[in-house]
């Protein structure tokens, strides 16, 4: 389960990113045993 870190952090990357043109299609958050796709889960 994504924390509120990277949840805080991977919406400040996408602001920061669309000032330059370049949209976040989709971040990843990858453990020893799992991954979360924010996509999926509509966090973007």
């Amino acid at each position: 389960e994504p924390s509120r870190a990277d949840e805080m952090l991977t919406r400040r990357l996408k602001e920061a990113l669309a000032l330059v043109d370049v949209r976040v299609l989709d971040h990843f958050v990858v453990t020893a045993g799992d991954s979360v796709s924010f996509a999926e889960r509509g966090l973007l």
